[in-house]
């Protein structure tokens, strides 16, 4: 019988696996770009740069599918939004492998753009001496704007190669000790007369002498914060101003050429396939749109159902949908389309008792015999905190956002099922009731009904909202001068889930016509009228 992810998980097998590659850790970004150009040789595959990062790392753009790409429904599949997220990279590579190997039909009728890393310049802190969750690229950025670039970040105090955190006792500081695992830290309740005991920090020193840590980092501008939804002002991370980045330029460039996208599936720390989103009427109805639209939160909930009846892991504490300057909600809120977005991995709910995320994570760790996880909290001397104690210690960097790489496969196997789902859903136009009705005096009326043969509408109506998507185009292919009646051009704004539009027209004269319908993002259809 095939095991579930969850079941490798409680038992904890740490061996070999089915996993189509022969090695035992998150590849480095050569052995990335080998797979890619691999997945390339094939016919149905094209592979492009859309430029190169900071750090001089290529942007990949993989195009698969036949006959007229850009004429046909779409599904954008990224990965690398966060550059520790090494699972999401997986996930968008993998996803592209078994599209090939194993689903040449889904090819026939959707086009796939796979961008698998837009985080290079990030993603390579895994594969270096000093390993640390970096979120941004190679731009030089001043993040504490004091004159001087990347002059006070992370500083490997215990010198074991990772940066986690630094405890520091401090009868004013705002961290306690968690009574459901005393490795774990929290905030004290102030309400219920909780005492602070520590302060905590990332692991630095202060080179700059200006009483912060780690504020001014050795890494630049964070893809996944700083697209043009809601653009965190003034933070760091995100820049001075939205897609001033060569990858986000490239890939935004890149997308508005796109008008056959109906979908996107963003792996990313965002959520909304295993907790989909919810209507607001107040924040959708504001000038500036800030809730997902009645109609469409039908849709994700929709989705959401298929993605939990395919992907079987349940996830702990879902309720990262989106922050501020994500791609996830760009996606939808400023490019209009259906957007998606999931983790792919979570650390399973472990115990009823465990409502920390730290300790419901370390609790199943154990539970697995895993001591690769955590850093033991050991005391330092620290020059910035004199006469007082310092420990070094925590979770380690990665784990919680990334399984053991054995896992992937299974992981990515139950992805790829779940976009091939989707685009089987993806909108279908077809024409039915073709009727010609001789009028005399060669007249003859044409009818036909229009149907979307889906359950998804042609359109978000975000989508129509904003006018951005392309209508729906009805072409009658007689001459002008022989339409008595009709228009030989007819736009639609939408057409929902299993519904119809009918049409007719006066036509003069005889031979054959064709009538032409669609999209580039919900296909076409036509059919031949004799007169």
């Amino acid at each position: 019988m095939k095991k579930t992810l969850l079941s490798w998980m409680l038992i904890g097998a740490m061996g070999v696996s089915s996993a189509a590659y022969a090695q035992s850790d998150y590849p480095t970004l050569s052995e990335l770009n080998q797979r890619l150009q691999s997945v390339a040789s094939n016919s149905a595959a094209s592979l492009t740069s859309l430029t190169k990062t900071a750090g001089g790392k290529d942007i990949w753009a993989l195009k698969i599918g036949t006959g007229e790409l850009d004429q046909k429904p779409a599904i954008a599949v990224v990965g690398g939004v966060e550059g520790y997220h090494l699972l999401s990279v997986e996930l968008a590579v993998q996803f592209a492998e078994k599209l090939l190997a194993s689903h040449a039909d889904a090819l026939e009728t959707t086009t796939f753009y796979i961008f698998p890393n837009m985080s290079p310049d990030a993603y390579e802190q895994y594969s270096a001496g000093l390993k640390y969750e970096r979120r941004g690229n190679a731009t030089q950025v001043d993040h504490d704007r004091d004159g001087y670039i990347s002059e006070n970040g992370y500083t490997d105090l215990n010198a074991d190669g990772f940066i986690s955190m630094m405890r520091v006792t401090d009868p004013m500081g705002e961290y306690i000790l968690s009574d459901e695992d005393d490795r774990v830290l929290v905030k004290a309740d102030r309400a219920k007369g909780e005492a602070g005991m520590y302060s905590l920090y990332p692991e630095s020193k202060d080179d700059d002498q200006d009483g912060k840590f780690a504020e001014d980092l050795e890494e630049g501008i964070a893809f996944n914060k700083s697209l043009t939804y809601k653009f965190p002002v003034f933070e760091p991370l995100a820049g001075d101003m939205p897609v001033t980045q060569l990858e986000s330029r490239a890939l935004l460039d890149y997308l508005f050429e796109q008008w056959n996208i109906f979908a996107f599936v963003t792996f990313s720390p965002a959520n909304n396939l295993s907790a989909p989103l919810k209507y607001n009427a107040g924040n959708a109805n504001k000038r500036v749109v800030t809730s997902i639209l009645e109609k469409d939160q039908a849709i994700n909930a929709m989705v959401s159902d298929l993605y939990k009846e395919t992907v079987t892991q349940e996830a702990f504490q879902q309720d990262n949908q989106g922050t501020d300057g994500d791609f996830f909600q760009w996606a939808y809120f400023h490019f209009a389309r259906l957007s998606f977005s999931t983790p792919g991995y979570w650390t399973p709910e472990f115990s009823k008792d465990k409502t920390n995320a730290e300790a419901n994570f370390l609790a199943w760790a154990d539970s697995l015999g895993r001591t690769d996880v955590f850093v033991p909290w050991t005391e330092i001397q620290h020059p910035d905190f004199p006469g007082k104690k310092v420990e070094v210690g925590g979770i380690k960097p990665f784990v919680r956002s990334n399984p053991p790489y054995e896992k992937v496969e299974e992981i990515a196997a139950q992805h790829t099922d779940f976009i091939l789902k989707l685009a089987a859903m993806q909108p279908k136009l077809e024409i039915h009731n073709l009727k010609t009705e001789p009028l005399g005096n060669g007249l003859t009326r044409v009818s036909l009904d229009l149907f979307n043969n889906s359950a998804l509408p042609t359109h978000s109506e975000m989508g129509e909202r904003s006018r951005w998507l392309r209508k729906i185009r009805i072409d009658m292919g007689a001459d002008a001068d022989q339409i008595i009646s009709g228009n030989k051009i007819e736009l639609m704004d939408s057409l929902g889930a299993y519904e119809k539009a009918s049409f007719s027209w006066i036509i003069n004269g005889s031979g054959n016509i064709t009538v032409k319908a669609g999209a580039t993002h919900t296909g076409f259809t036509s059919t031949t009228v004799k007169l």
